[in-house]
């Protein structure tokens, strides 16, 4: 497949559900869940669903399964919780509860953020995988490194994946 027929393919608006994972930051306090909504729609895509769980790990399975059983939620986006720290169990649950790991995200991120930051990139825990056919991201909470997720990887990224998912 060409470059070409590659962008094609990633062509359109998309349905994303946003959900914070945070035991402080709700509403006007979520820079990374603002950050992640005005990049999205800035792109042309669609906030479907926007929810906000405390850093618990049953709370972000529930959430996470909810949002992948929404009809017209194409892609979950989590942020928060992909640190080291004893609160940080994001990570843990999406890769518990996705069919299929993409090894390639969380390594592509680590090394795009080690352009930036340099070795203080090997604390993220950033993932992605599939569940019921459904892209799932566990991303970092803060806006400098969600842009970069953004704007290097997911949004040139999501359009190719979802039509892949679909068949």
């Amino acid at each position: 497949m060409g470059l070409q027929q590659h962008q094609k393919d990633g062509e359109g608006a998309l349905n994303f559900a946003v959900v914070t994972v945070s035991d402080t930051r709700r509403g006007d306090q979520d820079a990374g869940g603002a950050y992640l909504v005005e990049a999205l729609e800035a792109a042309g895509h669609h906030i479907v669903r926007r929810e906000w769980v405390k850093d618990d790990r049953q709370e972000i399975r529930t959430q996470a399964k909810s949002s992948v059983k929404q009809a017209d939620v194409q892609v979950v986006l989590f942020t928060g919780g992909t640190g080291l720290a004893a609160r940080d169990v994001t990570a843990e649950v999406i890769g518990e509860i996705v069919d299929t790991p993409i090894p390639g995200f969380g390594e592509l991120f680590r090394q795009l953020s080690y352009e930036e930051i340099g070795p203080a990139t090997i604390l993220s825990r950033a993932c992605a995988g599939v569940r019921s056919r459904k892209l799932v991201c566990a991303l970092p909470g803060s806006p400098k490194a969600l842009r970069l997720a953004m704007e290097k990887i997911l949004l040139p990224e999501c359009g190719h994946i979802v039509a892949q998912l679909r068949g």
